[in-house]
């Protein structure tokens, strides 16, 4: 079973590599970025529930 510490590090990988995807695909594709957003509200609140501090890594601010 994996850590608390490997289940935040995937998770903000994750986090981050999915807010540049949206970030560059926004105004290209509404559909792929709505499905891409639900991921990343998932990934925020995982991350939120597991007492990481989102401020500085949240480039979206949605």
């Amino acid at each position: 079973m994996p850590s608390a510490a490997d289940i935040i590090k995937d998770s903000v990988t994750e986090f981050s590599r999915l807010q540049n995807w949206m970030l560059s695909v926004k105004e290209k594709d509404p559909e792929t970025y709505r499905s891409m957003y639900d991921r990343y509200v998932e990934l925020k609140t995982i991350l939120s529930s597991l007492g990481v501090n989102l401020t500085e890594l949240d480039k979206i601010k949605a």
